[in-house]
């Protein structure tokens, strides 16, 4: 493996963790469909052993909870994506990439899932379905940097430079302080 895709991949795990960290902070309003279902007190104290695992660095255990949670709420967004996560974490990426689309199959419009399994399809060079996902997430949420940044990453992969400068650029004028988009827009020739 080369450093830069080595540096991708530590981006494509930084991402996925900024997925898991807002999945956990999202608020408690009731979800917009009405299929959905809160979670039971068991699943809400299995999430937090999951969660408190994982912080502690117990993948394996946090997965095991997750997938418990999992089988008592099927239809569960938030049991999927974290459990989707934490799969990924364990290396288990066609089976992340699974779960995620089972969460998208619930829920389209979570701009959040499209970034998270557009990151692993890069992983797994399937550069057109990670384009897809891009592109659906900035349909849904076009003011979210992070988003143009990894599709801009995902355009390097691709060779499509003038594009990639781009994607850096939107990614600057929504967060100017975003120092990767502006390293990475300089190794590209795109600023000074």
């Amino acid at each position: 493996m080369s450093t830069f895709q080595i540096l991708m991949f530590a981006m494509t795990l930084y991402f996925a963790y900024q997925i898991f960290r807002h999945v956990q902070n999202l608020d408690d309003s009731p979800p917009k469909n009405t299929d959905f279902k809160e979670p039971s007190p068991p699943s809400s104290a299995l999430i937090d052993q999951a969660d408190s695992a994982y912080e502690a660095g117990d993948t394996a255990r946090a997965k095991g909870y997750l997938e418990e949670a999992f089988a008592a709420e099927p239809k569960n967004v938030e049991i999927l994506n974290k459990l989707a996560f934490v799969t990924a974490k364990s290396g288990e990426r066609i089976k992340a990439i699974e779960l995620y689309e089972d969460s998208l199959e619930l829920d389209e419009n979570d701009d959040l899932t499209h970034n998270a399994i557009a990151s692993l399809y890069r992983a797994e060079h399937a550069y057109e379905r990670a384009q897809d996902h891009y592109r659906k997430a900035l349909e849904i949420d076009d003011t979210y940097a992070q988003t143009y940044y990894n599709y801009a990453n995902l355009l390097v992969d691709m060779n499509e430079i003038d594009e990639a400068r781009t994607m850096y650029t939107h990614a600057l004028e929504l967060q100017n302080d975003f120092a990767q988009a502006r390293e990475a827009l300089k190794s590209l020739g795109g600023m000074k």
